[in-house]
């Protein structure tokens, strides 16, 4: 989970917030209905996810060389 520090560094999170602004042109109720809605999505898989874990069946894992 997360772990605060004594000195906590803010800065990536001001930068993915003025990128998520930009992604939307600036727009903020835009930006917030996109976040709102890629964490919706976010909690349907890990629902999901629970479901399998809790039926018995593993997740599968994919992995990728491509880099």
């Amino acid at each position: 989970m997360f772990a605060p520090t004594s000195s906590f560094d803010n800065s990536h999170y001001e930068q993915a917030c003025d990128q998520a602004i930009a992604m939307c042109d600036g727009n903020l109720r835009s930006t917030i209905k996109a976040l709102i809605m890629a964490n919706e999505y976010l909690e349907a898989e890990l629902q999901e996810l629970h479901a399998s874990i809790a039926a018995g069946c593993a997740p599968s894992h994919t992995t990728s060389d491509a880099a």
